[in-house]
Order: structure tokens, then sequence, then C-alpha cells
């Protein structure tokens, strides 16, 4: 079925938010203002593919990053939160949301941001060669997004799929006519990586976190030092964000 916001210019940021933090926040509010999308989709992961090698950390269970991100967004009217993926068994791979979301918006195509280290991971993902037909992508970057940025980060297996603008910024797919462009973000040194570790550590997380979720996440505990942390169920050792792999 499609949704009530078919109809209008989307953004679709998908990640496993273990938890959303404000730099996820202020990069979709860029991305959504620099592109003049009317909404920004935020899509939780709920199996990620791919696993870290530390023991200590932790991935929080699905419906709880889930309710994080939608009281992170909730005063935000361009933003939406999607549970797709939590609806569907076994991992969860971009190629599949990307191929629910063109469905849904047919024959609009949404927007897919991913981050320039992601982007250049692209090559190691579920089908990559499907992906870039299947939506617009934004890459995300520091300043300064200098010419040949998108060629130089690009996988070499997917180079042949676009056509690049003289300035190396920009693109279009040769036969999906998708297109692609890096948008420049303000470098904020926040991770979920650094949260978790923060409150393993016992230490403060206030105003890295948003206000709305701050509470709820000190005290689930999912991330507190094991000594302290009952184990909440389908909690499980902690992804990396937006990577993929087969």
């Amino acid at each position: 079925m499609k949704r009530a916001f078919a109809s209008v210019p989307l953004g679709l940021f998908g990640g496993t938010f273990n938890p959303i933090h404000l730099g996820h926040l202020r990069a979709a509010e860029e991305v959504a203002e620099a592109l003049g999308l009317e909404r920004m989709v935020f899509v939780p992961s709920a199996q990620p593919p791919h696993k870290l090698p530390d023991r200590r950390d932790t991935l929080a269970p699905a419906r709880l990053r889930f309710a994080w991100v939608k009281a992170a967004i909730a005063n935000n009217p361009r933003f939406a939160v999607d549970g797709l993926e939590l609806e569907r068994t076994g991992p969860s791979y971009s190629v599949d949301t990307l191929r629910t979301f063109a469905a849904r918006l047919e024959p609009k195509r949404c927007v897919f941001v991913i981050g320039q280290e992601a982007f250049a991971e692209l090559a190691s993902w579920r089908e990559p060669a499907a992906l870039m037909g299947l939506a617009h992508f934004a890459v995300t970057t520091r300043p300064p997004c200098r010419e040949g940025f998108l060629k130089a980060w690009m996988p070499s297996t997917l180079a042949g799929q676009v056509e690049l603008a003289a300035d190396g910024r920009s693109g279009r797919h040769r036969s999906a006519k998708t297109w692609i462009r890096a948008i420049e973000i303000t470098p904020l040194e926040i991770s979920s990586s650094e949260i978790r570790a923060r409150l393993r550590a016992g230490r403060s997380v206030r105003y890295l976190l948003p206000d709305g979720i701050h509470d709820e996440v000190v005290q689930s505990r999912v991330y507190a030092p094991a000594a302290g942390r009952a184990r909440r169920p389908g909690a499980s050792r902690a992804p990396r964000t937006h990577k993929e792999g087969r």
C-alpha cells in the first residue's frame, strides 16, 4: 500500500540508530534543506547483516530503537519513521527497502541518504548494481566538497553505471536516469559507538542525544556496564551503521 506521503519529494535515511543522536538529526535536516525535500523518512534496521568484533558492545532491541527514533523526531513535521524493516524477517538489506519504496512511489524515486564512507563500500552491499537504479543518492560529506569527489569515492565496479558532471560532485545513472549528488553537511563529532562507550563507562551523554530520548536511553540501561545491565530480550552485539555484507 502506498503511504500518504508518496506524492511528495521524499528522502530515505536508513541505519541502526543504535542509538539515534544529534548528528543523525542534523544531517537529515541539512540534506532535506539542500534538496528541498518535503519529507525525510528514517528507517531503523531490524537485523543488520554485519556485527562488530567488540564483545562488550550491544545492539538495542529493534522495537526500542524504533521508539527512540520516533520520539527524537516528534517535533519536526518534515521527519517521519517507517518500521518496514522491523516487519520483515531475516537480515535488513537496503536493496529490499529501496525496492519497497520504489514500488510505493512509482514512477517517482526516493532520495537515499548515505555517508561517503558507506558509499565507498557500496560494492560490498547486497545487489550493488541494483541499488543506484532504485533511488536517487545523496552522499553526505564534510566540507569542503572538492571537484572530483564522487569519482574519488565511487567504487570502480559501479562507476560505469553513472555519468558524472564535469565537477565530479553530481551525476546521473545511465539507464535508470536517477541522479547522485554530494551534499556538504556540518561536521558534528558525534557517533553512536562513542555514545555506547560512554554509557558503558558510566559517563554523561547529555547534549549528544536529543533531549526527548536522553532519559529513556540512559534509564533503559541497554548500554550500561555489563555488571549492571540486565540484557533486554532481543538485544545483541552492535553492528556498524550503514554497512552491509553479503
